[in-house]
């Protein structure tokens, strides 16, 4: 079986990254914006996971679709998400609802 790989596209303030991590999930992050070129760099092509834990960067889910179809989504943030991501996100969870341990176990 191969290392689940998972995309962080924003700050990671509650810390899902090192959960998925402790998790044996192989974490990368999307710099600045999250655009094409950040997410080429991060491994979108072979990740399994993007997670997005900032909402003013869902722009890079419909990017990331387009590299990699079968990329799940996460949104983990406090925020509410744009309209136009709502239907490429297979999870919307608020961080105060679910905390990052519950989040990693779930998702690895």
């Amino acid at each position: 079986m191969s290392t689940m790989r998972a995309i962080i596209v924003g700050d990671d303030p509650d810390g899902v990254g090192d959960a998925l991590e402790d998790h044996g999930v192989e974490v990368t992050h999307a710099t600045g914006t999250g655009n094409r070129d950040a997410l080429t760099d991060a491994g979108v092509v072979d990740a399994d996971l993007l997670i997005v834990t900032d909402v003013g960067l869902a722009t890079s889910i419909p990017v990331a679709r387009e590299d990699n179809g079968d990329i799940r989504v996460v949104v983990y943030s406090r925020d509410s998400i744009p309209e136009f991501a709502r239907t490429s996100a297979e999870l919307i969870l608020d961080p105060e609802l679910m905390d990052p341990e519950t989040v990693a176990e779930e998702l690895a």
